[in-house]
């Protein structure tokens, strides 16, 4: 039995309170904070002040904790809209949302299906709101639109943590290797290349993350609406 169906052990007296609800929040927290390396049973249950063994009759071990534990984030994740555009685009974005929030998250998003509640009631809203579309087409649709999204905060995400360890943020990244590009763009090996570094608009994640989305959506639209 799947840890979302099992019961809870009945409550007893005893010198703390406890719930898979509490385990999760603290767990949620200490990633938060340390992100996932921080998360162990037996620091989850320090800071509930209970011994280790307690949180065994709640969750079999930490993998059903990291189960829980993106469940509860994709509470958050829920896509909301007029029309399956609007939808699909509440999905990608609130999934951003959800990783900039939750750091760890982006580390635990894109493997197994995801199946607690939460996951599955935002399913529900996406593929509800595909109703028309031919049932062979929700599921690559879906699948797309969340392979956009988690990959694009992944790299965000990953430039995030390459900034906090090396102390280099964009600017600074980009005036210590400017010199190189120009010297390497000046042999004219990579003209294509050229042009776009230095004519193109240079935009923000967010500019970035939202055009892209709608170049996923504009196909979308094109290849389902025929």
């Amino acid at each position: 039995m799947l840890v979302w169906e099992r019961p809870e052990p009945p409550n007893r007296p005893v010198p703390a309170p406890l719930s898979r609800e509490l385990i999760v929040r603290a767990a949620i927290r200490l990633a938060d904070a340390d992100g996932l390396e921080a998360v162990s049973l037996r620091k989850v249950a320090t800071v509930l002040d209970v011994r280790p063994m307690r949180l065994y009759g709640y969750i079999a071990g930490k993998e059903e904790l990291l189960d829980l534990m993106v469940d509860a984030v994709h509470a958050e994740i829920r896509p909301v809209g007029e029309g399956r555009r609007e939808v699909l685009r509440s999905l990608a974005e609130a999934t951003r949302h959800a990783v900039h929030e939750h750091e760890w998250l982006a580390d635990l998003l894109g493997g197994r299906p995801q199946l607690g509640p939460h996951a599955l009631a935002g399913g529900e809203a996406v593929v509800a709101a595909l109703d028309g579309v031919d049932v062979d087409a929700v599921m690559p649709v879906v699948a797309a639109v969340n392979a956009y999204a988690i990959g694009a905060v992944r790299r965000e995400v990953a430039e995030r943590r390459a900034e906090r360890a090396t102390g280099m943020d964009e600017k600074r990244w980009q005036a210590s290797l400017g010199p190189y590009l120009e010297r390497t763009f000046a042999t004219g090996r990579f003209p294509a290349l050229a042009t776009v570094v230095r004519d193109a608009a240079h935009l923000d994640a967010d500019h970035t993350f939202r055009i892209g989305l709608d170049f996923l959506l504009d196909g979308i639209e094109a290849r389902i609406g025929r």
